[in-house]
């Protein structure tokens, strides 16, 4: 298992990235979360079978269709305490 996290830049907020990430996620089977920040930045926790992880994070790269994604930020991290990805409120 892989657990990734993200911090997203770029137009990202505003655009469904959220949405459209945690419905990324749940096609892939991955866990984790994902939550807007006060500075503008989208930041998520991936985690699951390294193949799927990886797709997903490609995939952060363009974003959905309004989004324009300048940068990714990935650093490796402890895997969620519980299944399923989930949105959480801005921090």
């Amino acid at each position: 298992m892989t657990a990734l996290r993200l911090r997203i830049t770029g137009r990202v907020q505003g655009v469904g990235f959220r949405d459209w990430l945690l419905a990324e996620a749940e096609r892939h089977g991955l866990s984790g979360w994902v939550r807007n920040r006060a500075d503008g930045t989208v930041e998520a926790l991936l985690a699951g079978e390294t193949p799927a992880v990886q797709a997903v994070v490609s995939a952060c790269r363009l974003g959905p269709p309004l989004a324009r994604v300048t940068a990714i930020e990935e650093s490796f991290a402890e895997p969620p305490g519980e299944p399923g990805f989930q949105r959480l409120p801005t921090l």
